[in-house]
């Protein structure tokens, strides 16, 4: 785990970034439970205001529109304390977003980084094939990952997930923001 831009002095929010496969869903929801915080992945709140799939948002609205109400959501919940969100792997392109993440006061983003192959492969595992036809081009994929990780890496702590259990990397991440969460976590 490294830190790349300074650490707020404190934190009463977590935002995890990263690729598809890259364990945001998994280790955020061990993370809240560690913290006793709330939980959020942004996709699952956005089919639950929108009342479909992050799919059909894409099929019937086209990405420009997904990415405004993925950024109207963010804005939205951003402020929360005591929080938990993942969000999803393309949120980081949108300038809005990125500039919500990192400037907002108490909040720590964490890219949990792996090789392309490594997420890959954990998505093929859930099946995910069906549901994410990206994976199918895989030209595509290693070109929006490639784009993206500027932009990933950017965030305050990276985290290289590729050997470790989401429960190490929940471990890790709390091991490097303990002293500076707003409230005190349990051991």
């Amino acid at each position: 785990m490294e830190t790349k831009t300074q650490l707020p002095s404190c934190i009463s929010r977590i935002v995890l970034v990263g690729f598809m496969g890259a364990g945001k869903s998994t280790v955020g929801a061990l993370l809240a439970q560690q913290l006793r915080w709330r939980f959020l992945d942004a996709d699952r709140v956005l089919e639950d205001r929108h009342g479909v799939t992050v799919a059909e948002i894409f099929q019937q609205h086209g990405e420009l529109a997904f990415r405004r109400f993925e950024a109207e959501l963010i804005d939205d919940l951003i402020h929360e304390p005591q929080m938990v969100l993942a969000v999803g792997g393309g949120a980081i392109e949108t300038d809005a977003i990125r500039h919500a993440l990192m400037c907002t006061p108490e909040t720590c983003v964490v890219f949990l980084e792996a090789p392309l192959e490594i997420m890959i492969s954990r998505c093929e595992q859930q099946l995910a094939a069906a549901i994410r036809p990206v994976l199918n081009d895989r030209d595509r994929l290693r070109d929006r990952f490639e784009s993206r990780l500027p932009h990933y890496r950017d965030a305050h702590l990276v985290v290289n997930t590729a050997s470790l259990t989401p429960e190490e990397t929940s471990r890790q991440i709390m091991g490097m923001i303990r002293s500076l969460l707003k409230e005190s976590t349990p051991a």
